[in-house]
């Protein structure tokens, strides 16, 4: 289950906030799974979940990943430096992924991506292959954070604009500051209020819209609300609909 990993690259997004590409010899996934990252302390193993950043097929995996002062790995984590090793499970997991959206009839026509701080990351990895741009004739990406030095991989969600300019449309969402071409709203109150879907040129619907959306657990609760005052039904395998989710801790 576990392998030993070597970090080959390290990303300081802030003082804070993260990434790092390890090589390690982990099964093909779907994007939007997750691994788990670990450490011996005090002779027990600490562990915690990190979803890939990067798209299958590449020779390492990529974690976005917040230290937080009290943490019992992420300090740790923040402290590695190309070289030094960390266990990983060579194995993917999560159902955070396309091919749990439906297909066919109930597919619909636009995807919107909604996340907030580190959750981005499972959105990153789908973007950066083929599934979304050619399932769907739109793809949104809401991006959530508190202050603009936040948001991670700009450059990235760069290339997948001038990639598919016609298809992606890109709707920061900075709530502590004011931020170039950014809404400041909690992304529950965009979506009641109507201001997400007039930023991005489109309606959200049961007939038209499928929705992810990864975060944290109150902007879930909040976000789903909202999806279902507008008619919108949480994605089941039992009974698909338009809301697929996954809460980030």
């Amino acid at each position: 289950m576990w392998t030993t990993g070597k970090v080959i690259e390290r990303i300081d997004w802030n003082d804070k906030l993260f990434s790092l590409r390890i090589k390690a010899d982990v099964e093909p996934f779907i994007a939007g799974q997750f691994i788990k990252l670990s450490q011996i302390r005090d002779e027990k193993r600490v562990a915690r979940a990190y979803s890939l950043v990067n798209p299958p097929g590449k020779d390492y995996v990529e974690v976005l990943a917040v230290a937080v002062e009290d943490g019992l790995l992420s300090p740790d984590l923040q402290a590695l430096t190309p070289g030094d090793s960390i266990e990983v499970t060579s194995k993917a997991t999560g159902f955070m992924t396309l091919d749990e959206v439906p297909n066919g009839a109930l597919q619909g026509k636009h995807l919107w991506f909604f996340a907030t701080g580190t959750a981005v990351g499972p959105f990153i990895s789908m973007l950066a292959t083929d599934g979304p741009w050619q399932r769907f004739e739109k793809v949104v990406l809401v991006y959530g954070v508190r202050l603009g030095e936040d948001l991670a991989y700009l450059e990235t969600i760069q290339q997948f604009i001038e990639l598919h300019p016609q298809q992606f449309v890109f709707i920061p969402i900075v709530t502590r500051e004011d931020y170039p071409n950014a809404l400041s709203c909690r992304i529950p109150d965009g979506i009641s209020s109507g201001l997400i879907e007039q930023k991005a040129g489109l309606g959200i619907n049961a007939e038209h819209s499928q929705v992810m959306i990864c975060g944290n657990p109150g902007m879930i609760t909040d976000a789903q609300i909202a999806l279902v005052e507008k008619g919108l039904a949480k994605n089941l395998r039992r009974a698909p609909g338009q809301i697929t989710v996954e809460k980030y801790w």
